[in-house]
């Protein structure tokens, strides 16, 4: 595999043609990404043209059923490198004959990674070269180490949000559609105390929190500080079992679709719409903080590179 391998300053990130994918991140020493073991076989995938599922893993559009497979194909092909240095890369993924069997849209999306000592960014561009709107939706399912250091508890680890999410939360049916009930969430203020009974309906999904970033937390190990640009959304899901696993954090723009939703694709609830010839980014920056402090500020938009040390 064509990997390549971003360092600077003892940080480490490696990313994969397959997916435009992270596959390992090493930050002031300490090993962050999943290692994609037999449990969940991944490590951070991006998800387009949808995020979760479509009714029957069918995509209608202009009275056409095309098949669309949970959280669509993109982390499934391979992006072409447009771009590699010792401390930047960027790949591309342009629609073809594939593509189009399941989405019938033009469009290019580029992923870009930046790494510091201090962090590393992902920085996403989708644009549409077509001359009608493009229809999709687009997230990230990056994968973390739960313990963040092998010998502290799971239990011991929180989320702590930059602002207070009163909810409410949203949950999946059993065929990865969302449900209609509201549930309360169970962040308390600020902070999300972790445990594996969470997760024993699926995801956490926060359809309208007020956040745009949190930290990853246990006391005695460095704090993973995530913020995000673009997305609305925020997905938080594992594989509830006994002993170390991952916890992923997923920022998105889209989710499923409502269990009682099976419209046509350009009207499905949580897509947006980009006009013909134009560009939307999105962005999500890792940041390793070695004891508890505040969260950093956000991100600043691309072409200014002072983006917390």
């Amino acid at each position: 595999m064509d990997i390549h391998r971003l360092h600077q300053d003892g940080s480490e990130a490696v990313i994969a043609p397959a997916g435009a994918e992270l596959q390992a991140l090493r930050l002031g020493g300490t090993d962050l990404l999943w290692t994609a073991d037999p449990l969940w076989p991944r490590h951070a995938p991006l998800l387009f043209p949808i995020v979760g599922s479509l009714k029957s893993d069918t995509l209608r559009h202009r009275g056409t059923a095309y098949p669309m497979p949970k959280h669509g194909f993109a982390r499934d092909r391979d992006f072409a490198w447009i771009r590699r240095t010792a401390t930047t890369c960027a790949l591309e993924l342009r629609d073809d004959d594939a593509t189009r069997a399941a989405y019938p849209f033009p469009f290019r999306l580029t992923v870009t990674y930046t790494l510091k000592a201090s962090g590393l960014r992902l920085d996403l561009d989708l644009h549409n070269p077509g001359d009608a709107p493009l229809p999709a939706s687009l997230g990230l399912h990056p994968a973390f180490r739960w313990p963040l250091a092998p010998a502290i508890p799971k239990a011991a680890h929180r989320l702590v949000f930059d602002s207070g999410e009163p909810g409410p939360l949203r949950r999946l049916d059993p065929r990865g559609l969302l449900a209609p009930e509201l549930h309360p969430t169970p962040i308390q203020g600020r902070e999300l105390a972790l445990r594996e009974d969470l997760f024993g309906e699926d995801a956490l999904i926060f359809l309208e929190p007020r956040s745009r970033s949190l930290r990853f937390e246990a006391e005695g190990a460095p704090s993973l500080a995530l913020n995000w640009e673009g997305f609305p959304h925020l997905g938080v899901w594992t594989k509830p079992v006994t002993g170390p696993a991952f916890l992923c954090i997923e920022p998105w723009e889209g989710y499923a679709s409502p269990g009682d939703w099976d419209g046509e694709f350009a009207e499905k609830p949580g897509n947006f719409l980009l006009p013909a010839g134009a560009t939307r980014h999105w962005a999500l920056s890792l940041a390793l903080m070695a004891e508890s402090r505040e969260l950093p500020k956000p991100a600043p938009p691309p072409g200014n590179g002072d983006w917390p040390e």
